[in-house]
């Protein structure tokens, strides 16, 4: 599996491309509708989105793959944010995300086989109510729970101090070591964070 990072131009989140087969894609968080156009220079089809929670920030690009085929899915619980008012797209000042669907939901615990990638999906609430990570390989990517050095913000709607702490648990109990890519910053790995950061 390849994994394509596409940093943001502005405010936004990291948005990635994992695909097997060098033909088609899965998209982790699409933050702008830019991503479309980063896809298709690599000569990818981005055939799902999943996404790590519903904030503007990370969810930005999901009209744009959904008009060019993408279905998008994300946890059950953060469908009512995704797809609602609450994204805070207004509160920061950038007007409305472009209208989409979900077109699938998944739980905690799910396996996912898309465009041959197996991916595990582990439900981190704290940042909101219906955060996800997703592991594929040896490839961890955590959205807004956790970064290089920190974790996400609990302040916003949904957030869970008490939650996230509790997420984050979750994600340093995992067997072994994983690179972690991150919706802001730069990657890092779990052993870095178990080392370096107490939960």
């Amino acid at each position: 599996m390849t994994v394509y990072k596409i940093y943001p131009k502005g405010f936004a989140a990291n948005s990635y491309l994992l695909t097997a087969d060098g033909r088609t894609a899965v998209c982790v968080d699409p933050a702008q509708p830019r991503i479309l156009r980063e896809a298709e220079s690599r000569g990818l089809a981005v055939r799902y989105v999943l996404l790590t929670h519903g904030h503007f920030d990370h969810i930005g690009g999901c009209a744009a793959l959904q008009a060019a085929g993408a279905q998008i899915g994300c946890l059950a619980a953060e469908k009512p944010l995704a797809l609602g008012r609450d994204n805070m797209a207004e509160e920061f000042g950038f007007g409305e995300v472009p209208p989409f669907s979900i077109g699938f939901t998944f739980q905690d615990g799910d396996t996912l086989d898309l465009c041959g990638i197996g991916i595990s999906v582990i439900a981190t609430p704290g940042h909101t109510a219906g955060g996800a990570c997703f592991l594929a390989e040896k490839h961890l990517f955590t959205g807004d729970t956790l970064f290089e050095g920190g974790a996400g913000r609990t302040d916003l709607p949904t957030g869970s101090g008490a939650a996230l702490g509790e997420s984050l648990r979750k994600l340093f109990a995992l067997d072994g070591d994983y690179a972690v890519y991150t919706g802001h910053g730069e990657d890092t790995t779990i052993r870095n964070e178990r080392r370096y950061y107490q939960w």
